[in-house]
């Protein structure tokens, strides 16, 4: 037992002198880690403090940099406005200067106003004088003398003014007709067209006679169907193996034409198949249409209109005016309205598409209110085309003034394809009134005693006083005639003016 405790107290000693061992180097570490967290310190401290006084002294430079940079500033800046300021002052002067000026002189204008209102005050109450006694020495009014000496001055220089109208005329028109003919004569002969007659019928023939019977109908329903559905005059006569089909429209007579050759060509006639093979005839028109239009662009070269334009176009082929295709003539206006362009030295496909576009609005005036021009210039602006395009619609009869030298070309080539011979048709009633207006416009002149219209109304013949009228006041006299038909009438072509003075005397020998 004894032997236990010692050793129990043997251990205690033991781990009780480690401790204090242990402890004592703890405190010698501490003591050595102490010393060198001061030092650490005291080297922290006193780079810190080197770094401080680095960066101060940095700073006091940059903000003597800065003063000094603004100091040049403020210098340059009072420079500035002291020079901004001098020149205020001498504007200020100026200012005053122009303002003593104008003073003067609104008041040396005022005075000049009241003397010039007092001057007209005088002339007024002088001209009433003067015409006062001028009244009672002449015995009319001022108005009268004044018509007394303007019907005077006309009648002295009328003859004057007409003498140079003759040199002038006779000195530029010789070389301008020349040239225009040239022109003309030449895009002429590089065209040549093929002429054929539009007809408000058309025939279709038959196998026999006995499909007029089927065409008829049992108490003439086929008949009455077929005219309700296509719009047209089926007109079956004694005429052998033929029946007429009647329409103004030749859309519509087209289509009627086709209608009747499908009926005959399947034998079953009755009103049902006739909707049927009207339904299908409608059909091809409408593909020939596009193929029309198709064809007209290739023809004369025109690209890059819209589809719808190109539809339009096609059209056309089914529409007369005054008895001329409209689309052979869109055609041949473009054709002639380029070859002048060529001959001319302008632009040859503005002036192609012009042309070809010209009548655009035709195809749709039955259906849209307003005349072809303003219809087709509508239409093209729903289409993009160029304003000088729509212009070219526009000026060919006369609706807008021409933008370009090719509006004009288009207009004269307009001109020429219906004023060529049997190009247009005209009935009698507008033909007679036609001549009759074209006499009397002649016969409205001074100096004429008779007027004849002659050569189907292309040429008219003047007789005038010849004791009035010599040959230079004859000139003037046809060119004034001339303008006022244009002014007044519409006519196919070129119409001519001829002026006649004619002596005649006369002795009996008894």
């Amino acid at each position: 037992m004894l032997i236990y405790i010692l050793a129990f107290v043997g251990v205690f000693v033991g781990a009780l002198v480690g401790y204090v061992v242990a402890k004592r180097k703890i405190e010698k570490d501490l003591l050595l880690a102490k010393k060198d967290a001061e030092h650490i310190i005291k080297e922290a401290e006193k780079e810190a403090s080197e770094i401080k006084k680095k960066a101060v002294i940095e700073s006091r430079e940059e903000l003597h940099k800065l003063r000094e940079d603004w100091e040049k500033e403020k210098k340059a800046r009072e420079e500035e406005l002291k020079y901004a300021e001098e020149r205020l002052i001498k504007r200020e002067e100026m200012v005053s200067k122009r303002e003593e000026l104008l003073d003067k002189k609104e008041n040396y204008i005022e005075e000049l106003r009241k003397e010039l209102e007092e001057k007209q005050r005088e002339l007024i109450e002088k001209e009433k004088e003067i015409e006062e006694s001028f009244e009672k020495l002449a015995g009319i009014t001022p108005e009268q003398a004044r018509e007394i000496v303007l019907n005077e001055a006309r009648e002295k220089y009328e003859y004057e003014i007409a003498k140079v109208y003759s040199q002038i005329k006779t000195r530029y028109e010789e070389d301008a007709e020349k040239y225009a003919k040239k022109v003309i004569a030449d895009a002429i002969q590089r065209y040549a067209p093929e002429y054929s007659g539009e007809v408000t019928v058309s025939t279709v023939m038959l196998p026999n006679d006995d499909m007029k019977g089927r065409l008829i109908g049992r108490e003439g329903r086929n008949i009455r169907a077929f005219e309700k559905v296509t719009g047209v005059d089926l007109i079956i006569d004694d005429t052998p193996e033929m029946v007429t089909v009647s329409c103004f429209n030749p859309l519509r007579r087209e289509i009627a034409r086709r209608t009747i050759e499908k009926l005959v060509a399947d034998g079953r006639i009755h009103p049902t198949r006739i909707e049927e093979m009207y339904e299908k005839a409608k059909d091809e028109v409408e593909k020939i249409i596009k193929e029309a239009g198709q064809e007209a662009t290739f023809v004369t070269g025109v690209g890059g209109l819209h589809p719808e334009i190109v539809k339009l176009l096609g059209r056309l082929k089914f529409r007369t005016s005054y008895g001329q295709n409209v689309l052979n003539h869109s055609i041949e206006v473009a054709l002639i309205a380029g070859l002048l362009a060529s001959e001319l030295g302008l632009n040859v496909e503005m002036a192609k598409r012009g042309g070809l576009l010209h009548d655009i609005g035709k195809a749709l005036d039955h259906e849209v209110e307003g005349s072809h021009t303003i219809i087709g210039a509508e239409i093209l602006k729903r289409y993009g085309e160029k304003k000088e395009v729509i212009n070219m619609i526009m000026a060919h009869h006369g609706e807008e003034e021409p933008m370009t030298p090719e509006a004009v070309i288009v207009a004269a080539a307009d001109a020429l394809s219906a004023a060529r011979p049997g190009a247009r048709r005209e009935d009698v009633e507008n033909y007679i009134k036609r001549l009759i207006k074209l006499e009397e416009i002649a016969k409205s002149f001074k100096y004429v005693e008779n007027a004849y219209a002659i050569q189907a109304g292309r040429e008219v013949r003047v007789i005038v006083q010849p004791d009035k009228v010599d040959d230079v006041l004859a000139d003037k006299l046809s060119h004034d005639i001339a303008m006022k038909i244009e002014e007044e009438l519409q006519y196919p072509g070129v119409l001519k003016v001829v002026v006649i003075r004619e002596k005649r005397s006369v002795a009996y020998a008894k």
